[in-house]
């Protein structure tokens, strides 16, 4: 049977990117987005990928999911948390609720998805989890008060989640893309750049797919991504 990979926050960008190159891969794919119709055309385009609508920031709701992709699916082989919560403001303006809400998103998803898939993937031997972010997972800036807090804990909670069970076989990682993501609505912001400005989602995804295949001898931990004209 092909493994299985869960992916989360399935979009139009670096979601459906990701899902195209594991189901070229040769896997079953679980779909997460909170609307059906943004996974409808994929599940119709891809026979091997499912659609599993799910908002993640509800616990009860993103555990009947994963009931839902282990009954009709088993356990995952790679589990991926891409989904994301963000909203800029600084500290003074934004409501209380917002950041807490991307904590749900960002952070407590993230929690639910590793206690559910980690022993799971033990038991069978082995596994990744990989978690996406950016830059705001290492600073804080005037303006993202809404949303850094949560990236920097989603960080440390991979980190936490990496050095609990990399020694029994579970690979965590957590995937920095420090670029604009190459999308029609960030084409039209960014319309005076040049195509070697933007990061392709295409690429985001053929890392994401190595770094879950590492060998168990060279596994990391962070990986940045970023295209070579990006300033360090």
């Amino acid at each position: 049977m092909n493994p299985l990979v869960i992916i989360t926050g399935v979009g139009p960008g670096t979601g459906s990117a990701m899902v195209r190159r594991f189901h070229d891969g040769g896997y079953r794919v679980a779909m997460l987005a909170r609307t059906a119709e943004r996974l409808s055309d994929l599940e119709s385009e891809l026979p091997n990928a499912f659609a599993v609508p799910c908002d993640v920031a509800d616990p009860a709701a993103l555990a009947a999911a994963l009931e839902t992709i282990e009954q009709r699916a088993g356990a995952p082989k790679v589990v991926i948390h891409n989904a994301v919560g963000g909203a800029f403001g600084n500290f003074l303006d934004i409501e209380p609720e917002v950041l807490q809400q991307n904590f749900q998103i960002n952070v407590m998803a993230l929690l639910q998805l590793a206690r559910w898939a980690a022993p799971r993937m033990e038991v069978a031997g082995g596994g990744a989890l990989l978690v996406t972010g950016n830059t705001a997972a290492y600073r804080g800036k005037a303006a993202f008060a809404g949303f850094a807090p949560s990236k920097a804990a989603k960080r440390v909670l991979t980190e936490c989640i990496a050095r609990e069970m990399g020694p029994r076989g579970v690979h965590a990682s957590f995937m920095m893309i420090d670029a604009v993501i190459d999308l029609p609505w960030t084409r039209a912001r960014f319309a005076d750049k040049p195509d070697d400005f933007f990061i392709r989602p295409s690429d985001i995804a053929e890392e994401v797919w190595h770094v879950t295949h590492q060998p168990r001898s060279a596994w990391s931990f962070l990986t940045e991504l970023r295209p070579f004209r990006e300033p360090w």
